[in-house]
């Protein structure tokens, strides 16, 4: 099977992305929230997060019009640095591709594709929170394991101390 071409995704493709990440979350855990009323929320803040000058990418691959995978990049601007180093992270999110296009390179077209967007920006880092099922590509990817990462996770008040 010939890997679907990659394009970069606007507003106007804010419905079907908010249907790949709903098939993408509930791979991973079971939906706590209506498939329907996540649509519409979801839909509603793509659309508004899709800008040309926003801070947000994505891309996406179709087979005969029909939405088959997706990648996201959040843009993070740094603090300024008087350091020899680029002033902004990448955030990698949501790489889904649905089960029937899994095997045939897709995964890493999208990503491949994602990553060329963080070169040519000349983002310093590129971080992102792998399924187990994801980890693989990624490493094939060139992302190694890093110990000087901390992470707190909580739910609003449960952060404070």
């Amino acid at each position: 099977m010939t890997v679907p071409p990659v394009r970069p995704a606007g507003p106007a493709d804010a419905p079907a992305l908010a249907r790949l990440r709903f098939a993408f979350r509930a791979e991973v855990a079971a939906p706590a929230e209506d498939e329907a009323a996540f649509h519409r929320r979801c839909t509603a803040w793509m659309t508004a997060h899709l800008t040309a000058d926003g801070r947000w990418r994505a891309w996406m691959a179709e087979r005969a019009g029909h939405p088959v995978g997706s990648v996201w990049l959040q843009l993070i601007e740094k603090l300024p640095n008087p350091v020899a180093e680029p002033e902004w992270h990448g955030y990698v999110s949501s790489l889904y591709v649905e089960p029937s296009e899994r095997s045939g390179g897709l995964g890493s077209a999208l990503l491949a594709t994602c990553l060329a967007e963080c070169a040519r920006r000349a983002v310093d880092a590129v971080v992102l929170w792998p399924t187990p099922r994801s980890r693989t590509l990624y490493l094939r990817h060139g992302f190694v394991v890093h110990d000087d990462l901390l992470q707190l996770r909580g739910r609003g008040p449960a952060l404070t101390r």
